[in-house]
């Protein structure tokens, strides 16, 4: 089902249309009220950004930030929403703004209580987290580009993020905050390459995260490397497909988004990407029902947009997204 219907945000979009001076160009999704800071909503502190550096992913030192919801109560303790590409995800002028979007769901009661975690890829070869990271001169939240090791830990079809994310860094936030240890009420997302990088967490380790975010999910071979006369080949997440296809359903409820102007290079089709794993879903699904296979389900809901590879369409859906899985 996709999640315009599921949510009923066509009526958001519908109202934004009528009341712009011109109509709505491809790829454009203005933000709604649900992003924006809105008056005499109660807001959580964002703490951060703090630094870590991980013993399973060696040689790599990362940022991150906790967002605490406002009325965080240790004794009843929150949701959990992990994001990649944290400094992305918690920029205040980015299309996700994503403690904003929490501050006001959870004011209205629309989902409950929630923290956040939102991390950075790691970096090698320096001691401690760039700073500089982004265009030119940039300060600040304008510092959201990528560190070097993005696509070693996000793209590769294994489970050392997975590890990294439960052994290390969910541990560490927990010394100063509690959070829920039910993978129903647990999230993980992201974009692009960090959207990938969620579904393999919960792909991994289903015990830990019950729903994953997916944007513009680079379900492609950029993990990919050929075999060589010392190595054996590495597979990248184009291999997905198949692997839903063959293996055990894992108790996830994905919400997958892309747009059919994405990204075609040389490492794949990424709406096309994007189709075979929603196809491979279904597909793992009715493939059970018809041989009455006792167990989990995977919980599906997706939306296909006009855009490019951009967070704008993500971030206009989130709220309606956290409302499906936390509500």
């Amino acid at each position: 089902m996709r999640i315009l219907a599921a949510c009923g945000l066509v009526l958001a979009l519908t109202v934004a249309a009528a009341g712009a001076a011109e109509p709505r160009k491809p790829g454009e999704y203005p933000p709604t009220a649900d992003s924006l800071p809105q008056p005499g909503v109660a807001k959580g502190k964002l703490i951060g950004p703090l630094e870590f550096r991980s013993r399973i992913i060696a040689g790599t030192v990362r940022r991150y930030w906790i967002y605490v919801p406002a009325k965080y109560d240790a004794k009843s303790p929150p949701n959990l929403l992990v994001f990649q590409d944290g400094q992305r995800a918690i920029n205040p002028q980015g299309p996700l703004n994503i403690p904003v979007v929490l501050d006001n769901l959870i004011a209205r009661g629309d989902i409950p209580s929630t923290l956040g975690i939102f991390i950075t890829p790691g970096n090698t070869g320096t001691e401690h987290y760039p700073d500089g990271l982004g265009p030119a001169g940039c300060t600040g939240f304008a510092c959201t580009g990528n560190p070097n090791h993005r696509a070693q830990e996000y793209d590769a079809v294994n489970d050392a993020y997975a590890r990294f994310l439960t052994e290390e860094m969910l541990p560490e936030v927990a010394k100063s905050y509690k959070f829920t240890d039910d993978p129903k009420k647990r999230a993980i997302g992201g974009t692009s390459s960090g959207a990938i990088c969620a579904w393999t967490v919960a792909w991994n380790k289903p015990e830990a995260f019950g729903n994953v975010i997916s944007m513009i999910g680079s379900y492609t071979s950029i993990g990919y490397h050929p075999a060589t006369a010392d190595h054996p080949a590495i597979y990248g997440g184009d291999t997905y497909p198949g692997l839903i296809r063959k293996s055990p359903i894992r108790p996830v409820r994905i919400f997958l988004q892309d747009g059919t102007a994405d990204l075609n290079n040389e490492h794949g089709n990424w709406h096309l990407a994007n189709e075979q794993i929603l196809s491979s879903l279904e597909w793992a699904n009715e493939n059970a029902d018809a041989k009455k296979i006792a167990g989990a389900r995977y919980d599906i809901r997706y939306e296909w947009g006009d855009g490019a590879h951009s967070d704008v369409h993500g971030g206009w859906l989130l709220p309606g997204i956290l409302r499906w899985m936390f509500g």
